[in-house]
């Protein structure tokens, strides 16, 4: 399958402007059944055939557990497509309940999925992680982590993870809608549903400032490719932060 050429070009400029792979990486791609994470490594297998550096691509799945979690139908699509495939396992449903999380489960979720796969990169001997945020998660977490108070930040992409082990998002760049639009003609599968996808459509912070950003752009409608600059141009002395103000400077 030949991934569009306005995804790989995003791709190789997020990749080279954020120097997310070098020379001998294993990297394993965090294959969650979704159609961006599929839309990830048919990128990533797609660039490994055309980069100047040498690196090998892995894909794993994190089973929560969940009732109508397709694991076999992922496993055997990365098979189809020779992609080498391993998966790990935790009953999620249970621990957020056990924990009474189930009106915020992500967060819970986000960190056990996290420690599994970290364990399984190093079982694979894999230095990075990659996963399949793209542009617009990329501005809603930005948006969300302001109207939240916790501070200007955002999913990064390149960042440190445990030890000597690094998260990559060589999507980071795409708007959501081009990816979406891949994944409708190439008819590729979507076998990866959480649980709480109606509770957190209708009340999570996620889906609301989703939203909002819609109609944002309908005043603005460059708005994303707008809000991904301005995320790459930190006016640093002209914020609160106390950190960065020259508090001597005339």
């Amino acid at each position: 399958m030949k991934v569009p050429p306005g995804i790989m070009r995003k791709a190789g400029e997020a990749v080279v402007s954020y120097k997310m792979i070098a020379e001998n990486d294993r990297i394993l791609i965090g294959l969650s059944g979704g159609k961006d994470s599929f839309v990830l490594a048919h990128t990533l297998y797609e660039l490994q055939k055309k980069a100047p550096v040498r690196f090998e691509l892995v894909c794993a799945t994190f089973d929560p557990g969940f009732d109508g979690f397709e694991l076999e139908k992922i496993k055997n699509y990365a098979e189809s497509q020779n992609w080498e495939f391993h998966s790990v396992k935790l009953d999620i449903a249970s621990i957020i309940e056990e924990k009474s999380f189930e009106e915020s489960p992500c967060a819970l979720c986000s960190r056990l999925r996290r420690g599994h796969l970290y364990r399984l990169m190093d079982e694979l001997k894999c230095n990075k992680l990659a996963l399949g945020h793209h542009a617009d998660d990329a501005i809603i977490s930005f948006v969300m982590s302001y109207f939240r108070g916790h501070g200007l930040s955002t999913m990064g992409p390149n960042v440190p993870a445990l030890e000597d082990k690094r998260i990559i998002r060589p999507l980071i760049l795409v708007p959501e809608a081009r990816i979406a639009e891949f994944a409708t003609l190439s008819s590729l599968p979507v076998y990866g549903q959480c649980k709480y996808k109606k509770y957190l459509d209708d009340n999570g912070d996620r889906m609301f400032f989703r939203q909002i950003l819609s109609q944002i752009e309908e005043k603005i409608p460059d708005f994303r490719s707008l809000a991904l600059k301005s995320m790459g141009k930190i006016e640093q002395n002209y914020l609160f932060d106390k950190k960065f103000i020259d508090f001597l400077q005339n």
